[in-house]
């Protein structure tokens, strides 16, 4: 009787096992992407905006750490804080007042800078209309199974947002830009996230499917800098990125935490301003999407039941090789043009009668 209990016992166990890998697996594979990418743009120039670098560096840092590879990230940085003459710590950006996290790295790969950061680059990336001359690396290279993190920050306004204090981009264009993606197949779903003043503007004209939202403040609400430093004499990150890194930090590749969780991001007690977002376009349960299907990499598996047996000699796989008895065709230089003595002969006479 007590070997029936503990057979029927291991049973149960073996079979609620198996029901938790069903579920965990389920839950994997529901995004139903096979790919990440990564659009992080920073629009704004000038030693004072040194915030808005760091912010676009933190984001960088933290999605590469959980792995989408360079090849996979479209870095815009509208300055370069790192090389500025200000700068007391060349080849640096840090992100807190302490300075042990240097965010800019010994690795970064920028691949539009400066002036290149234009609304009309942007869009360009976006929507796969580069020239053909443009290298992989400036390229977003989606697809319909693909999931797209796109992070902007700068300075805005109701419906904008400013590229180089020079132009801007409207919330039409951005949200029609998505709807071309959309129809091009260039993502499967689309994590949009914006820190600037009245965010929430820039995300209320979209239209397209499979599109989530999020905002560092309302209409009408400014988005305030975080960490001020003395010696350099600028805010080293804004309050919404600085939280928003500061959750992530807590995240791994094998994170079950969803958007809920990234929705409770930076309260109005800690961002002043009140954090904005939108899920309305958004087909799947926010609360079933992973953190890690938009700033991840996706490490697919199969799960299989079945016991494979590694003990077995492998055999080898014998190459046929070419006959060495086979005659080779043999080649010969032809005679070379004799330069020389073309050069060197003398013209004919001229022989008048």
């Amino acid at each position: 009787m007590k070997i029936l209990g503990l057979l029927s016992l291991l049973a149960t166990h073996l079979s609620a096992n198996s029901v938790n890998i069903e579920e965990n697996a389920g839950q994997f594979f529901s995004s139903g992407h096979t790919n990440n990418w990564a659009v992080l743009v920073c629009t704004s120039r000038f030693w004072f905006n040194y915030r808005h670098v760091a912010n676009t560096l933190s984001v960088y840092r933290s999605v590469k750490r959980l792995g989408i590879p360079d090849s996979h990230i479209v870095l815009m940085l509208a300055d370069d804080m790192a090389c500025n003459h200000r700068n007391p710590k060349p080849a640096t950006v840090f992100s807190h007042k302490n300075m042990e996290l240097n965010v800019y790295g010994d690795d970064v790969e920028v691949d539009y800078r400066g002036y290149e950061v234009t609304v009309e680059n942007f869009l360009r990336v976006l929507t796969g209309r580069l020239p053909p001359s443009t290298p992989r690396s400036k390229r977003l290279l989606s697809d319909d199974r693909s999931n797209i993190l796109i992070y902007l920050t700068g300075h805005g306004g109701n419906g904008f947002l400013k590229f180089q204090d020079s132009e801007e981009i409207s919330n039409v264009e951005l949200a029609d830009a998505f709807q071309q993606m959309w129809q091009k197949r260039r993502y499967n779903e689309l994590l949009f996230i914006i820190d600037t003043c009245q965010g929430a503007s820039m995300y209320e004209r979209f239209y397209s499917p499979n599109l989530m939202a999020l905002a560092s403040s309302q209409v009408g609400e400014d988005s305030l800098s975080h960490q001020p430093d003395l010696a350099i004499g600028v805010h080293l990150m804004d309050r919404y990125t600085f939280y928003l890194l500061e959750f992530l930090e807590d995240i791994h590749p094998a994170s079950k935490s969803n958007m809920n969780d990234l929705f409770k991001v930076c309260p109005k007690s800690q961002c002043v301003s009140t954090p904005g977002h939108r899920t309305d376009l958004f087909l799947r349960d926010p609360g079933s999407a992973l953190i890690t299907d938009f700033f991840g990499s996706v490490r697919k598996v199969e799960i299989t039941m079945e016991t494979v047996n590694l003990t077995d000699p492998i055999e080898q796989v014998e190459q046929n090789f070419v006959n060495e008895d086979l005659q080779k065709e043999s080649y010969s230089y032809v005679d070379q043009l004799p330069v020389s003595e073309i050069i060197h002969q003398f013209p004919p006479l001229d022989v008048t009668g």
